[in-house]
């Protein structure tokens, strides 16, 4: 009986340990998930447009076929990259996160030089009823795929920067959990915006008056909606980006800007009442990260617009902000 009981004893011990490293793959996957958030957030605000125009009835198969695509990116491809890293070569990992954080302040700095001069270098965006739609679909999914890989590279990066040291198969289940989690929460997010219209439009229809009207509201908030995101996610994307390329110099050794911002951030915060000021030491921290992503990706452009990307076209391929705008 007392062997019985000795036994019991273990596997209870081991269910706790095996909880406890459940919780701790969930824990970590949560916090290398929210560093991608300036990624994520653009993903989510940038999809939309790959459906824009075609019939409503194939916008949810686009979506799916991307967001398979996505998978695709994340597990098949870059998962295993990442954990050839981690094991062989964990000094690649700042340089690549500087490229990803560089790439994203571009990104966010050209967005928001093109809110204040329109876009001259883009060919108008072709109508979906003007050509064959499924040759049309095939090349408007293709594109948003080829978008996510370079998307989910930034965000699986960041996640793989975001977990401690471990073996490779518990680094893997933390990757993996990221990429599922994230890719579900974009595309299910891209989904409902997508189809947020048509369930305006058919609450209008309503007999009810009531209905008509959150119907009609939905509408009306929509468009008001994506410019909000639109914002909000090439304002994350600055941060994020320049908060990467700063940590990753420190990383590298090169701490000036890092401990320059910091002690701006702890003077600002000595100013308010002690209960704000971790508050506003993050706030501080965020926007000087983001003016920083401002100034770096302004610094790029040239680059990018006059180097990259006609390497890029010469062998075939495209740039997101072709695709995207």
């Amino acid at each position: 009986m007392s062997g019985l009981l000795a036994l019991l004893d273990d596997v209870a011990g081991i269910a706790k340990v095996a909880a406890a490293s459940v919780d701790d793959v969930a824990a970590q996957a949560a916090k290398a998930g929210a560093k991608a958030a300036g990624a994520v957030i653009d993903d989510a605000a940038v999809t939309p447009k790959y459906v824009h125009g075609f019939d409503a009835s194939r916008e949810i198969p686009i979506i799916w076929r991307i967001a398979k695509g996505s998978f695709r990116n994340k597990l098949v491809i870059l998962l295993p990259i990442a954990l050839l890293l981690s094991q062989f070569a964990p000094w690649a990992i700042a340089p690549l996160l500087m490229l990803g954080g560089g790439y994203l302040c571009y990104e966010g700095a050209e967005k928001v030089l093109h809110s204040f001069l329109p876009h001259e270098g883009h060919a108008p965006e072709v109508n979906p009823v003007d050509t064959d739609p499924a040759h049309l679909e095939e090349e408007k999914a293709s594109g948003a795929i080829k978008t996510d890989f370079i998307l989910s590279a930034e965000i699986m990066t960041i996640a793989l920067s975001a977990i401690p040291d471990g073996h490779w198969a518990w680094v893997g289940l933390v990757l993996a959990i990221v990429g599922i989690g994230i890719t579900i929460v974009v595309y299910g997010a891209v989904a409902l915006i997508v189809k947020a219209d048509d369930f305006g439009l058919y609450l209008a229809s309503s007999p009810s008056g009531a209905v008509r009207g959150i119907g009609r509201g939905i509408v009306h908030v929509m468009p008001h909606f994506m410019k909000i995101l639109t914002i909000v996610g090439t304002a994350a994307m600055l941060w994020v980006g320049g908060s990467i390329v700063i940590h990753s110099l420190e990383q590298l050794g090169l701490s000036a800007i890092g401990h320059a911002i910091h002690g701006v951030a702890a003077f600002v915060g000595h100013l308010v009442p002690e209960n704000l000021t971790a508050t506003v030491e993050w706030l501080v921290t965020a926007l000087i990260d983001g003016i920083f992503g401002v100034a770096l990706g302004a610094a790029l452009m040239p680059l990018a617009e006059h180097v990259i990307q006609p390497v890029i076209r010469l062998f075939g391929g495209g740039d997101k902000d072709g695709a995207a705008h």
